[in-house]
Order: C-alpha cells, then structure tokens, then sequence
C-alpha cells in the first residue's frame, strides 16, 4: 500500500486507465480477430471481409489515438491485416 497520499492518489489513478485501457484493448483484440476470420472466408464473402477490415483498422487507429496502444504498433498491425486481405482476395 502506498504511504503518502500522492502515491494514493497515483494509485487510484492507475486503477482507472487500466479498466480504459483494458476495455479499449479488448475491443481492439475482437475486431481484429473478427477480421481475420473474415478473411479466411473471404472467397464466399469478399464485401464482408473487406468491411469486418475496415471496423478493426477503425478500432486500432481509435486505440492509437487515445495512446492505450503505440501508433507504430497501430500501423503495424494495420499493414498486417491489409497484407492478410489482399492475399485472400488476389488469390481466387
């Protein structure tokens, strides 16, 4: 426990980003693995992959914005799931 009411203070404060930064990743996490799974099924749905990518770009750069992930791990994950799509949809 903290000694000083600085550090109690810090404490609290530290409690409340976790929980925004928790929600915020676990948002980011679903999008991004619902795109992913619409990308391995992007042959019978080729507009919803693209539009379950769009949602998950979307929810990074958000993520990146409010600084709960890096904008560099932001753009990287991006680039991954756009490499990811368009090998699904060059592909057929």
């Amino acid at each position: 426990m903290p000694n000083n009411a600085s550090a109690q203070k810090r404490m609290r404060q530290e409690e409340k980003r976790r929980a925004f930064n928790r929600v915020t990743k676990t948002v980011v996490k679903n999008q991004v693995t619902r795109a992913r799974q619409a990308i391995i099924t992007a042959d019978k749905h080729e507009e919803q992959s693209i539009e379950a990518v769009r949602l998950a770009v979307s929810e990074l750069d958000r993520a990146a914005k409010k600084g709960v992930i890096h904008k560099n791990n932001a753009a990287r994950r991006k680039s991954r799931l756009m490499k990811q799509l368009n090998a699904a949809t060059a592909n057929k």
